[in-house]
């Protein structure tokens, strides 16, 4: 009787889906425990892969966060630029609310996004502050448009007031409760309100705040 062939070595996965694999590793451990505690071995775990089939894709750990870091920066641009642009149909109001809605949305959906970014920042790379640039330049468009409807022109301080939502929201999803958090739906309500609400008295109040951005 011939014998049955053993079950011999694992496929090895396509390199694409090893460098998926990692990056999405690296994220959560980098975000975990920022670059200074994180380790290629703890990553590779993380991974499901070998200590050498990271080093073979990535370099060192240094180069490795670069790569994570500019990987996380493209997928938060094309998930928030992607769903602000669109909705042409929708008021100011109605617009800006699913734009903070959105917001939330990323970071329940990726919750290791930000604290990678964050930590870029404090290493030097200054990730958050060029993704709001660029996001900016989607979300300032649109906006303008709408602000329109109301007689306002905001010129370049739409610019200012789309980097000031940013970091606003990216405060308030990421802050840290004492007890039980508000419900997400009212941190989104109070940021549309405060922010429209706000522009609205200032161009009323102190459109001369407006036109020395213009």
């Amino acid at each position: 009787m011939p014998r049955k062939r053993g079950p011999g070595r694992p496929r090895r996965l396509p390199v694409e889906e090893q460098r998926g694999l990692v990056l999405a590793a690296a994220r959560q451990v980098f975000a975990a425990r920022g670059v200074q505690g994180a380790t290629i071995e703890g990553i590779a775990r993380q991974a499901g892969l070998t200590r050498q089939a990271v080093y073979e894709l990535f370099g060192d750990k240094h180069e490795l966060f670069t790569h994570t870091v500019a990987d996380t920066e493209e997928l938060a641009y094309r998930t928030i630029a992607e769903r602000g642009s669109g909705d042409p149909e929708l008021d100011l109001k109605s617009w800006a609310r699913k734009n903070y809605a959105t917001m939330f949305a990323f970071v329940a959906e990726h919750p290791d996004a930000l604290p990678v970014l964050q930590e870029a920042e404090r290493t030097g790379d200054p990730a958050a502050t060029r993704l709001r640039s660029r996001l900016a330049e989607v979300y300032t468009a649109a906006s303008g448009e709408r602000w329109a409807a109301f007689g306002i022109e905001p010129g370049r301080a739409d610019t200012a007031l789309v980097a000031m939502y940013f970091a606003m929201t990216e405060v308030l999803v990421t802050l840290s409760w004492p007890g039980e958090p508000p419900d997400p739906d009212a941190l989104i309500d109070l940021l549309t309100e405060f922010t429209i609400g706000g522009v609205l008295r200032l161009y009323s109040h102190a459109p001369d705040v407006l036109d020395r951005l213009r």
